[in-house]
């Protein structure tokens, strides 16, 4: 009653200590009573004594054996829900997130490799090379759905789990990992080409495919399908309606691809800077075009001054200026400045400086650029007419070389013209806007002044 029912960890060694004392002092006295017992019996009778003897001692013989092989069960069935309790932590966390679900799934599987490698006999160990491809199956469920960044974490646990867990209970399952994971790299990698927030970056992805699996099928695309990316963006630009997105696409392309040191991306490297070039000016075309001036100054500005040599430097540095003047008079947006240099004769402006504060002059039309006058040291405000007969101001009614001058050689045509006077002294730097027309035979003065009503 103190031993059943028969459990794993069996009875107290005390308890079977005392039980055996007992049974020997048991059959001592039933010895010394039997050898001075006067039997009334006849001797046949006495015959039996010996191997009734026998029969009762068998009695708790065959109780141990009992008891032993009730506990062997009951080893085996806590192996059993060890086994199952296993299984359940696996379930339970199917679908979530990787870094969520580890620790869950190695506590699953150091219960799966203490009954492989220390009860492999046992019915729940024969049971675990069934259970480790379940697991398998489970953490590379997101491979099999084709989620493949979110593949990439427990297909790498996979592969790794030799470093932690007995090589011969793993057996082949680890090494079946290995193109699941180049597939996956690549995959994750290629999607991310152009996505400047992808996590993980598609150089993080690329660099791990070609630097674990260099020889696979999957390293040998990687090349093909970057150019192919840049292929795709860059076509985009010629016609698309986005240029500026597409731009940061392939801005985001370039970076990866620096990020990444393989030498057969040195040339695909080549042409996403190329292709960036050529983007930033499509880009700061189509804001032009679309009247946001202030982010055509900011695009074409950078263009000229990150591209120097670039034959389209000077265009975009036109194209900054009439974006500029336009950020004041509309007018002034309506046609692209051309990259061409207008042919035939040109007329000659004189601009004059007689005011305060340096000026700069913006202007566009048949041509486009800015000139900067120095501030004219002896010049003051002109205070503004309020009366209807007073007199008119005569600007730059003194000798000639008092003033600072900047002279213009303009091809005929419609011109738009926007001064930005520098704060000096008393004197607010504000801007103003102009139109002139220059026509053929003519030559020009513009003289700049500051008027004040005090």
């Amino acid at each position: 009653m103190a031993a059943l029912p028969a459990d794993v960890d069996g009875v107290p060694l005390g308890l079977l200590v005392g039980y055996r004392v007992f049974l020997l002092a048991v059959a001592a006295d039933g010895a010394r009573r039997g050898l001075r017992a006067t039997l009334r019996v006849g001797a046949s009778s006495r015959r039996l004594a010996l191997p009734l003897a026998l029969v009762l001692l068998a009695v708790p013989a065959g109780g141990s054996l009992a008891y032993g092989a009730a506990r062997d069960e009951a080893k085996e069935q806590a192996m059993l829900d060890m086994l199952a309790a296993a299984d359940a932590l696996v379930k339970s966390n199917e679908g979530l997130a990787f870094d969520k679900a580890e620790p869950t799934f190695r506590q699953a599987l150091s219960a799966y490799e203490d009954l492989g490698t220390n009860h492999a006999g046992s019915r729940a160990g024969k049971l675990v090379p069934d259970r480790l491809d379940a697991y398998y199956k489970a953490v590379s469920a997101p491979y099999e759905k084709k989620r493949y960044c979110e593949a990439i974490a427990p297909l790498k646990h996979l592969r790794g789990l030799p470093a932690t867990v007995d090589k011969d209970l793993l057996g082949s399952r680890p090494a079946k990992t290995d193109e699941p994971l180049a597939e996956s790299l690549y995959e994750c990698g290629t999607a991310a080409l152009g996505v400047r927030t992808a996590d993980p970056t598609a150089s993080e992805s690329l660099n791990e495919l070609l630097g674990t699996f260099p020889k696979s099928p999957q390293a040998a695309k990687v090349e093909p399908a970057v150019r192919a990316a840049i292929k795709t963006r860059t076509t985009a630009l010629a016609g698309g309606s986005a240029p500026c997105d597409t731009t940061e696409e392939l801005r985001a392309l370039r970076s990866s691809l620096d990020n990444m040191t393989d030498p057969s991306l040195e040339d695909a490297s080549k042409e996403a800077a190329d292709a960036v070039q050529t983007g930033d000016f499509a880009c700061g075309t189509s804001q032009f075009k679309n009247k946001e001036y202030d982010s055509a100054v900011t695009t074409m500005t950078d263009y000229a001054k990150t591209y120097p040599n670039s034959p389209k430097a000077a265009q975009a540095r036109s194209i900054a200026i009439a974006a500029e003047i336009a950020e004041e008079e509309p007018a002034a947006g309506r046609s692209l400045p051309s990259a061409d240099v207008p042919d035939g004769p040109r007329m000659v402006m004189v601009i004059s400086n007689d005011g305060p504060g340096e000026v700069e002059v913006l202007y566009t039309g048949p041509m486009t650029g800015r000139v900067t006058l120095k501030a004219c040291g002896t010049c003051t405000k002109y205070q503004t007419p309020l009366l209807v007969n007073s007199p008119k101001i005569k600007a730059c009614s003194g000798p000639s070389s008092k003033y600072p001058k900047a002279t213009l050689l303009l091809p005929a045509g419609d011109y738009h013209f926007l001064q930005k006077r520098a704060a000096s002294g008393t004197s607010r730097g504000d801007t103003k806007t102009s139109k002139t027309k220059i026509e053929p035979g003519y030559s020009y003065t513009n003289c700049l002044y500051v008027t004040s009503l005090f």
